[in-house]
């Protein structure tokens, strides 16, 4: 009998990847796969292969048990609301926890962050450790993936910092093992496929591990442009993020990414992304080199 598998926020890139590929890689039959999302009208194209669409919002619970039944294993994508004022996230994730074992599913799949335990210094990662925690006590078996940080956010500083010759960071000498947000959804998906019973812990990295430094002469060789890495105390640098129009929340997020990077903490390498998906993981030269159009601007 084929297990029937759900996917929440199918419509964000990660969700949307994931029914990628459960459907090519997987080979699941798309009558197997349930895409929960806010905006059903954005996935009409997954309605057409035969996916079944169900709205579902976080916030009311009687949506996601209506959107959870009949399914039997369920990938919760962790939302975008990082409200760092009333902890509206983990109280979503919770909602979604009860919701899951209300409607009988029989195991729990999440998207969470490498070392979320207390003392992390990134400021949401209580989110993803209280999560943690409710599924664990829920009593369904689990897969937790903890997804290393994505190649894609460096499009978030590398374009302003190539076209200014200079890359302000508070992260010292830390390193970070950037992987591709497409080679995680391939070892989700796999692992969403796999039918495992046993509750384990995937951290999901890119092949290797930098420093800041080391990402800036990676940036340089493939650009051809100078780029200076320019260490700051972290308050100085949550000015200057805010300074660039950033609100003061996001900016002491950004920050906090910095500090974690200095403590140690994000620069695990494993090879979990080819055991579970079967595929190399894309390096970070390989990411620079493809959108070497899109960082130069």
């Amino acid at each position: 009998m084929t297990e029937t598998l759900l996917v929440t926020g199918a419509s964000g890139q990660l969700g949307r990847a994931v029914i990628n590929h459960l459907l090519d890689a997987q080979k699941i039959a798309p009558s197997s796969i349930i895409a929960a999302t806010r905006n059903p009208e954005n996935l009409t194209d997954l309605t057409a292969l035969g996916v079944i669409v169900r709205a579902a919002d976080f916030n009311d619970s009687a949506s996601l048990e209506k959107a959870f039944e009949g399914a039997d294993r369920v990938l919760i994508i962790s939302t975008g609301d990082l409200d760092l004022k009333t902890g509206r996230r983990l109280k979503q994730h919770e909602t979604a926890v009860a919701a899951a074992k209300a409607a009988g599913v029989s195991h729990l799949l999440y998207t969470s962050m490498p070392n979320p335990e207390p003392g992390s210094p990134v400021l949401f990662a209580g989110d993803h450790y209280g999560t943690e925690q409710a599924i664990k006590a829920s009593g369904i078996t689990y897969t937790i993936f903890r997804n290393g940080w994505y190649q894609e956010n460096l499009f978030m500083s590398l374009p302003h910092a190539i076209s200014s010759g200079k890359w302000y960071t508070a992260a010292a000498d830390g390193r970070i093992a950037h992987g591709a947000r497409d080679d995680m959804a391939a070892a989700i998906a796999a692992g969403l496929a796999s039918g495992s019973k046993e509750s384990q812990i995937y951290t999901l990295t890119g092949p290797q591990a930098y420093t800041t430094n080391e990402i800036a002469a990676l940036v340089s060789e493939v650009t051809g442009k100078p780029l200076e890495v320019i260490q700051l105390p972290d308050e100085a640098l949550t000015e200057g993020v805010k300074a660039a129009g950033v609100p003061e929340d996001f900016a002491r997020i950004i920050v906090s990414f910095d500090a974690n990077t200095r403590a140690g903490r994000i620069g695990e390498v494993t090879d979990a992304v080819e055991k579970l998906s079967g595929r190399k993981p894309r390096t970070l030269k390989q990411f620079l080199e493809a959108n070497k159009s899109a960082l130069l601007g």
